[in-house]
């Protein structure tokens, strides 16, 4: 009677553990068919996966089965090659989130690489990523805290942060929706019972108190989803991802000069050194600023708020060289590379 070596069994384990973690419930039967074994056996590497620590149960029913669960503690993993290279770079990357997790992050990733094939590891090393943290990171004990409100749908009572040279904390209270993660910084997106609006909060300047209020019914997030929602504050909108202020204009600047400054603008070339761009801002006087910058002559093609935003502009700069204290007040100042 043949015996299976232990190198057969080792790579059978690893089999049956891959394809308990594909799919919820797998019948007795299919497995032995996917693994070319007897049912019997299956259940003998069942138990084997069972001492070294997964959670297998026994599904019973009809076809009977077995189901891979969450344990009381972590067994050793397996992933494949993809799976593998894509948790590596994401270890790599982690200290960018600005979730205070980049020494964690780092042991994993020494744990992750030290045991990759030679052939993977060379693909991880040759991924050059410089992460840098954002000051100030988020707490993980706080975004931990605002998910748990998140999923059990309870009012979150916090203290917040003002900015500013005098810091001060004000007791606020908040419907939690969403926790998003957005150019570094962490934004808790939720209902403000108190203010009867949207809101928007960094994270970063929360603490939570402790107990959480009373549960609550989710509201319906405007603009459908939190990344449309959250990108419609930050133009400065209450509801469509759209800026509140737009405007068209004519930029004396080839097209190619326009486009790697006009973000989500919209360039169209007219003629060789003549560009038409539509753009828009949070209100008309950034607007107006934001255009300036392309130190060009500007033809303002509408709306008038524009152009006269433009108009205030420039009384401004006028009332503000007016007031400078004229040449001899301020040291000349080399440009870049010498006078």
């Amino acid at each position: 009677m043949p015996i299976a070596s232990s190198t057969t069994t080792s790579s059978r384990l690893l089999s049956l553990l891959s394809l308990l973690q594909a799919r919820r419930d797998w019948p007795g039967g299919l497995l032995a068919e996917r693994l070319g074994v007897s049912e019997r056996t299956v259940r003998r590497d069942v138990d084997r996966l069972r001492e070294l620590g997964y959670p297998v149960r026994a599904v019973k029913g009809p076809d009977g089965g077995y189901r891979l669960e969450a344990g009381s503690r972590l067994p050793p993993l397996l992933f494949d090659e993809e799976q593998a290279v894509a948790l590596a770079v994401a270890l790599r990357i982690a200290v960018a989130t600005g979730a205070g997790i980049e020494e964690a992050a780092a042991r994993a990733l020494t744990t992750v690489r030290q045991v990759l094939p030679a052939r993977l590891r060379h693909r991880v090393d040759a991924l050059e990523i410089s992460a840098a943290a954002p000051d100030p990171q988020t707490d993980t004990a706080t975004l931990l805290t605002l998910s748990a409100a998140i999923r059990a749908h309870e009012e979150l009572r916090f203290d917040y942060r003002s900015p500013g040279p005098h810091e001060t904390a004000e007791r606020r209270r908040v419907q939690p929706h969403h926790l998003v993660a957005r150019a570094g910084r962490w934004y808790l997106a939720g209902w403000d019972p108190d203010r009867a609006a949207w809101r928007t909060f960094r994270a970063d300047r929360m603490t939570p108190r402790i107990p959480n209020g009373p549960r609550f019914t989710p509201r319906e997030l405007p603009g459908g989803d939190v990344a449309t929602f959250l990108s419609a504050r930050f133009k400065g909108s209450a509801h469509a991802d759209t800026w509140p202020c737009r405007g068209e204009v004519i930029l004396n600047l080839p097209a190619t000069a326009v486009a790697p400054f006009a973000g989500d603008g919209v360039v169209e070339e007219t003629g060789p050194d003549r560009t038409r761009l539509t753009t828009g801002s949070w209100s008309w006087a950034a607007l107006a600023a934001t255009l300036a910058r392309f130190d060009t002559e500007i033809e303002v093609l509408g709306p008038p708020e524009l152009r006269a935003a433009f108009a205030e502009l420039s009384r401004r700069a006028a009332r503000t060289a007016a007031n400078e204290r004229g040449p001899a007040g301020f040291p000349e100042r080399e440009t870049p590379g010498g006078k």
